[in-house]
């Protein structure tokens, strides 16, 4: 009978049932070096899975504060070290923080003071993100066969330092096909292909502060925030073809690797000058009041190379070891200026009623000169209502309070004037450099955007503080939003900075306290946060009825669609009859005649949480929970993942009690809930494993993948004991000391989304509502000692 080979071009778990009967030959007969070189295995499931790939993280905190001072300095001065190493092999961040302040009464009436802090980084290994050969989560999740044993690949990447991996192009070709195809072994990459950063970054301030009377003051201060960092990546001789910046890399014998570099200078310097009052105008009204101004001057420069066709010396990580001549390396300079005026005023009454006013200007260097001026007004007011009560036990405090304001926003750097620019991109044409125009062109005409917000709250507390309430509802109407939207290519351009969009928020957050039990030894309190926003994009550029934000792979989109919350998933549906989804004479499901259909949003419905506090004398225990209902987000990771069979979805056994991969004529198969489209009961049986899956991409809609978002965890939980007082007043000059155990992230004891939090998704900013990728929830048990002098 023929040999049994594993087809080691595939990455994907579509073969054969696993059967220890069956002897196969696996990617590591293929391997020189390996115990099973040109020998057969038994044809198990692995015995170590990729979640074997991942370290015990550990991190130390270590800190150390000194204070200090007499008559007329007051000193404080500290020093922090961290240590974390990651859930990733060769992962690590250490950093060195320190800072010093202090204040000098050089007179009576003139007091000087400062501030230095300083910080170093280093990062090593950071884990990459998104979709590609860095983040090995997509490998783990997406494109993975079974058979493989992580701790086998680390053993065979040790052996040699070589890239040995699982996924060979062609093993029956020992000269040429010994390589990898589509993914290198996991150790290569983050031992060979890893990143590595530093920055060193000081930031502090000088500040005179003068008392004209005892109720007007001058204050000035010069605030200086600088940084240099440098990052570092590298493609080792050997990867599969990986892409530096956008471009491929090869190197004398046509393998894929590079280097590159990236060095960035960031300073920004902030004058303020204030005026303060702060006057008793009759015993029972008080004016506080300030005029200032403020220059805040920005520049960050930057300088990006690369090698060019690959390295000359394997593993030499340098400019100099580029097989071609080095690019012209990218250079950016961005200075940014905005120059402030403000002015404020606060009433009291009686320290029931009061009214603050505020105003600034604001006039940026990123804005056309003629609109480069914008406005921050605000008013509020509050009013202690419980003070006009007779003493009630009942009511302890109520407030009343209210305020609108309005806040400008410039632009972004550099998205004014139309430039020629040189990228990553482009090359030398000869000894010549070349440039090229952006995808996205700039606008003379912006505007400020501008946010108007208004919102309505009251405080409460009840019983002597034993129940308390605190209840905001507010609305937000953001306009002329600078937004790069899409235009016709036949312009030369993708892009184009517009005032695009009008967008509503409003909502609800509610905050509640409760003591249900306090005696003298024992108290327990419950904290209680809650939240709702609703927002509506209202309008759009011209006569636009959607923004593309970002797209993912599988033809899903993020948009700002009018009339919907902003954050539309937008992508190919199910067909659905009477409620019902559609299965068509294939036996599979329809999709929608376009990949345009709305399958949700971002947004979760609300969020909330609930910390509990129980006190024992010395000892506290703490907990909270975090909640979130509703929100969506599409799983490229499943959408993949269940394409290359990866989940138990695809395996298994069939309503009837049949192996679910074995071919329909022997009992195998599935029936998909639906209905054909004459209205009847879908009773098609179908081969799930063909076309790469009946679950995945070829056969599913995208609306297959999109997932509810909702969870709820057990975020944190801490237990404290303190030395009794009695037993301080013996360690004498010890005042305090308190050790903690301390655990986060501890239980998702609920959420909707398959084999993955539902947090881990791509981005916090724009780019939300993609997983892929997905590192796993980390818990972490950490424990405190804190003493004081």
């Amino acid at each position: 009978s023929p040999d049994l080979v594993t087809p080691t071009t595939e990455d994907a778990s579509w073969g054969a049932k696993f059967d220890p009967s069956l002897q196969v030959y696996q990617w590591d007969a293929f391997d020189r070096t390996s115990a099973y070189y040109h020998k057969s295995r038994p044809w198990v499931a692995a015995t170590n899975d990729p979640s074997a790939f991942f370290e015990t993280a550990t991190s130390l905190n270590n800190s150390i504060t000194l204070e200090g001072g007499g008559d007329k300095t007051i000193f404080k001065l500290g020093y922090t070290r961290n240590n974390d190493r990651g859930i990733l092999p060769n992962s690590e961040v250490n950093k060195d923080l320190l800072n010093f302040s202090a204040t000098y009464n050089v007179t009576e009436r003139l007091s000087a003071s400062a501030s230095i802090n300083y910080s170093k980084v280093t990062g090593l290994g950071r884990y990459g993100n998104g979709y590609g050969p860095n983040n090995l989560m997509s490998n783990f999740r997406q494109w993975w066969e079974m058979n493989v044993d992580i701790k086998e690949q680390k053993d065979a990447y040790f052996r040699t330092r070589e890239n040995t991996t699982w996924n060979w192009v062609d093993p029956s070709d020992e000269e040429n096909g010994l390589r990898p195809i589509f993914w290198d072994n996991p150790y290569w990459t983050r031992y060979e292909n890893y990143e590595n950063d530093s920055r060193n970054r000081y930031y502090g301030n000088v500040t005179l502060n003068y008392k004209l009377t005892n109720w007007l003051n001058v204050l000035g201060r010069v605030s200086r925030d600088s940084y240099d960092e440098q990052q570092e990546e590298r493609v080792a001789v050997g990867s599969i073809g990986q892409f530096i910046n956008g471009q491929l890399t090869t190197d004398a014998n046509g393998e894929p690797s590079g280097y590159s570099r990236f060095n960035r200078t960031f300073r920004e310097t902030n004058y303020d000058l204030l005026v303060n009052f702060d006057k008793n105008l009759t015993p029972d009204l008080n004016l506080k009041a300030l005029v200032g101004s403020n220059i805040r001057q920005t520049s960050i420069s930057s300088v990006q190379a690369k090698t060019n066709g690959g390295l000359v010396v394997p593993r030499f990580y340098a400019l100099s070891n580029s097989l071609n001549t080095v690019s012209p390396a990218v250079e950016a300079l961005t200075e940014i200026e905005v120059d402030g005026l403000f002015a404020g005023l606060t009433l009291s009454y009686k320290d029931m009623l009061v009214l603050d006013a505020t105003e600034r200007r604001d006039r940026s260097s990123t804005l056309p000169s003629q609109n480069n001026t914008y406005y921050y007004p605000s008013i509020s007011g509050g009013f202690i209502f419980s003070k006009l009560l007779p003493a009630a036990r009942w009511l302890t405090y109520g407030k009343l309070r209210a305020n609108y304001a309005e806040v400008g926003a410039s632009a972004p750097a550099l998205s004014v004037h139309d430039t020629y620019v040189h990228d990553n991109n482009d090359v030398a044409f000869g000894t010549a450099t070349l440039f090229s125009i952006p995808n996205t062109k700039n606008n003379e005409n912006l505007k400020p955007e501008r946010t108007k917000s208004y919102e309505i709250g009251a405080e409460l507390t009840f019983f002597r503080n034993r129940l308390g309430a605190d209840i905001s509802f507010y609305n937000t109407k953001s306009v002329d939003q600078i937004l790069p939207v899409g235009v016709s290519t036949a312009t030369g351009y993708n892009y184009e900075f517009v005032n695009a969009g009008e967008i509503r928020n409003k909502g609800v957050e509610v905050s509640l306290l409760g003591t249900p039990i306090k005696t003298k030894d024992f108290s327990w309190t419950i904290n209680l946060n809650w939240s709702k926003n609703n927002s509506q994009v209202l309008s759009l550029y011209d006569t636009s009825n959607n923004l593309l934000i970002t797209q993912f792979q599988g033809d899903v989109t993020v948009n700002a669609a009018l009339g919907e919350p902003y954050g539309t998933l937008r992508g190919s549906n199910f067909v659905y009859l009477n409620g019902q989804k559609v299965v068509g004479a294939n036996g599979f499901y329809q999709r929608s005649s376009t990949s345009n259909e709305i399958l949700g949003n971002i947004n979760p419905e609300w969020i909330g949480g609930i910390t509990n506090t129980f006190r024992y004398k010395n000892l506290s225990l703490s907990f909270l929970i975090d909640v979130r209902k509703g929100g969506d987000v599409f799983s490229l990771d499943m959408y993949y993942g269940l394409a290359t069979g990866l989940y138990p979805e695809t395996a298994g056994l069939n309503d009837q009690g049949k192996p679910v991969r074995n071919p329909v004529d022997d009992g195998g198969g599935v029936i998909f809930p639906g209905v054909t489209a004459d209205g009847k009961e879908n009773t098609k049986r179908v081969d799930i494993s063909s076309l790469f899956g009946a679950y995945g991409y070829f056969r599913t809609p995208s609306a297959g993948f999109v997932y509810d978002a909702s969870y709820v965890k057990l975020r944190e939980l801490s237990l404290t004991y303190s030395l009794p007082d009695k037993l301080m007043k013996r360690l004498n000059p010890v005042k305090g000391i308190s050790l903690s155990l301390i655990g986060r992230n501890l239980w998702i004891i609920h959420k909707n989304l398959p084999y993955a939090d539902p947090e881990e998704t791509t981005s916090s900013g724009n780019i939300q509502g993609l997983q892929t990728g997905a590192y796993p929830s980390v818990r972490t048990i950490g424990v405190n000692l804190n003493v004081k002098f």
